[in-house]
């Protein structure tokens, strides 16, 4: 491929890599640092004019510290001349602040979807959107991506018996249903009540885990108590095996302790978030996202069609 080139943010070298590896690309040198005073600076380490270029950053925390940063590349490379740029943010940062549930709130997400498209992104990619609308808070094109059919390749794998997929919530049902069409199993819902921020009650379980092995799949694990909360009630109503399954990995706080303690026997994540050594545990699985994005950067850049991609039942037996 000629006039393209891979931009790594601070957040996330890792994946960067991979996907540099997979395209058969050198990353783009970029100097990144901060002044004492805690400015971020930016400067590229070669031309970018005319090129297709492609920042990959998630945003972890500090989130703030990673926002900033890709605006600054992003303005960099806008003075550059870059031809398009186009960003790769696996966890987009906000999204779970996309409206008001009480007044005097601000929207957040349409906040950052204002900053990224002021600062001259042309195309953004991301994974698991907490709330789909989000999408439309933009400008510009959005690919929103999905990460359970990876979860569900893996799992097919396992072949386990008398497998049900559980949703940690209500407003995971759909998420819950579409892996559960994949695996070709049935479905359960926990019914939980929200009595603030990152704390829930779970009040019942909707469906049958009794004897199963119940795959709990959810979008983001922060704190943990709720997915953990989540694996206590699906034991409590008989399941005989949990996995715990997610796209984001975020791990706040006490998450791994949690994770580790939990009545899970195993946790999968993928890596749209960097997971450190020391928040990995014996039954920690993590899938990669690198062969998804490789071969989205490649279509992008290429012009081809992201369509097939894009159907939830194609993706398992495209990567």
């Amino acid at each position: 491929m000629n006039g393209i080139q891979l931009i790594a943010g601070t957040s996330h070298p890792e994946l960067a890599k991979k996907i540099a590896k997979r395209l058969k690309l050198d990353l783009t040198p970029v100097i990144i640092k901060k002044f004492p005073n805690g400015e971020i600076y930016a400067r590229l380490g070669k031309k970018v004019r005319g090129d297709d270029v492609f920042i990959i950053q998630t945003m972890i925390n500090p989130v703030n510290d990673c926002l900033m940063e890709t605006l600054i590349l992003v303005d960099a490379l806008k003075r550059s001349s870059a031809r398009r740029v186009n960003l790769i943010c696996p966890q987009l940062c906000y999204s779970r602040q996309d409206r008001r549930t009480q007044s005097h709130e601000p929207i957040s997400a349409k906040l950052v979807a204002n900053l990224i498209t002021k600062a001259g992104i042309d195309r953004l990619v991301t994974v698991d959107l907490h709330a789909e609308q989000i999408q439309g808070f933009y400008d510009i094109p959005v690919d929103h991506l999905v990460g359970y059919p990876l979860i569900a390749k893996y799992i097919k794998t396992k072949k386990y018996e008398d497998l049900v997929v559980v949703s940690p919530d209500i407003g995971g049902a759909k998420r819950a249903n579409k892996i559960a069409d994949l695996l070709g199993t049935p479905i359960a819902i926990i019914d939980k009540i929200r009595r603030q921020h990152s704390q829930c009650e779970v009040a019942h379980v909707v469906g049958d885990v009794k004897g199963k092995t119940a795959l709990i799949i959810d979008d983001i694990v922060d704190g943990g108590g709720s997915i953990c909360g989540a694996a206590e009630a699906t034991k409590k109503y008989g399941a005989k095996k949990i996995i715990i399954a997610a796209t984001h990995a975020l791990l706040s706080g006490e998450a791994v302790k949690r994770l580790n303690d939990s009545l899970a026997d195993q946790v999968i994540f993928l890596d749209s978030v960097p997971i450190p050594k020391e928040k990995r545990i014996k039954k920690m699985k993590i899938i990669s996202l690198a062969p998804l994005l490789s071969k989205i950067i490649y279509r992008i850049h290429m012009e081809r069609s992201l369509g097939e991609l894009f159907k939830w039942e194609e993706q398992s037996k495209l990567l």
